[in-house]
This record gives C-alpha cells, sequence and structure tokens, in this order.
C-alpha cells in the first residue's frame, strides 16, 4: 500500500485497531499506525496533514 491507497489504509486499520477512537485520533498516531501496517510500503516523509485526514475520514465512513 502506498499514501494514496486510502481505502485500503483505512480497511487495514479497522482490522488492526477496531476499538481505537478514530474520531479523536492525533496525526502522530495514525502516521505510526499506517507505518506500521504490514502491507504498507511507502516513504513515511511523503505523508502530509491532507493524506492522513483523508485516511482518517475514510475509516471513519468504514466503521460506520
Amino acid at each position: 500500500m502506498k499514501w494514496t491507497d486510502v481505502l485500503d489504509i483505512a480497511i487495514a486499520l479497522e482490522d488492526a485497531h477496531p476499538d481505537a477512537d478514530n474520531v479523536n485520533l492525533r496525526y502522530t498516531d495514525l502516521h505510526a499506525w499506517v507505518c506500521a501496517l504490514p502491507d504498507f510500503d511507502d516513504d513515511p516523509q511523503k505523508s502530509n496533514e491532507k493524506i492522513l485526514e483523508a485516511i482518517q475520514m475514510a475509516w471513519i465512513d468504514e466503521r460506520d
């Protein structure tokens, strides 16, 4: 997965952290969790607030 695979990342995060409060989540934690996903293979420095926000929104939608 790359940073642009927002939906795939959101699904993987839901599987990895089903009890996490994904609404009140710090972006530093989100960034670390994405980088720790087993299928994630991208440069950690290529993320930004816009990408992390998109991942968070997709994760919230995925849970609903």
